[in-house]
């Protein structure tokens, strides 16, 4: 039992430890730079299967063939909570392009993030990932950390740092990946 509990102590001490070092690299981008970033080479998006904050399970291969908005965040980022807005109302200008927004809260727990939509309400799945599995599987250096994913599943281009993903620039960026 005791060795148990030292097992535990250093799980929440590690996992403390990397939501602190999160925090710390939460990164702002200017508002004059409303640009996503193509990656050199892109690559297939790893898997994933998640539940939301509903309870509804929800896997990657479930949006294929749309182009897929993923999205690192937290409820403790300010750049997070920044620009979650932006993100809802990119949502509804590129819905009936074929663009899903998903965003995947890092290490907090349902009753956090329900909170947290009570001041920013989002139609679009926030999907936990209390483990930090998932975060684990892509090369995210801080908060927030958004992937686009084209219709073939691979990753086309990044985002670090907030946006506003609501900006002309973006949208027809999204909507250009739509064959």
């Amino acid at each position: 039992m005791h060795a148990t509990l030292k097992v535990g102590f250093y799980f929440v001490a590690l996992r403390t430890w990397l939501l602190m070092v999160l925090m710390g690299v939460c990164l702002a981008l200017p508002a004059e730079e409303q640009i996503l970033h193509p990656l050199a080479e892109s690559r297939p998006a790893p898997a994933f299967h998640l539940t939301d904050i509903d309870g509804k399970r929800h896997a990657l291969s479930d949006y294929k063939g749309k182009v897929i908005v993923l999205n690192f965040w937290a409820t403790w980022c300010p750049p997070c909570r920044f620009e979650m807005p932006s993100m809802e109302r990119a949502q509804a200008l590129t819905a009936e392009h074929g663009v899903v927004f998903l965003g995947i809260n890092v290490g907090e727990d349902q009753d956090t993030i329900f909170t947290f939509t009570a001041d920013y309400p989002v139609t679009f799945p926030l999907l936990m990932d209390i483990n930090s599995e998932v975060i684990e599987k892509y090369p995210v250096v801080g908060l927030p950390t958004t992937y686009v994913i084209n219709p073939q599943g691979r990753i086309v281009y990044q985002a670090i740092g907030t946006r506003d993903w609501d900006a002309a620039s973006i949208i027809n960026q999204l909507k250009s990946l739509q064959p």
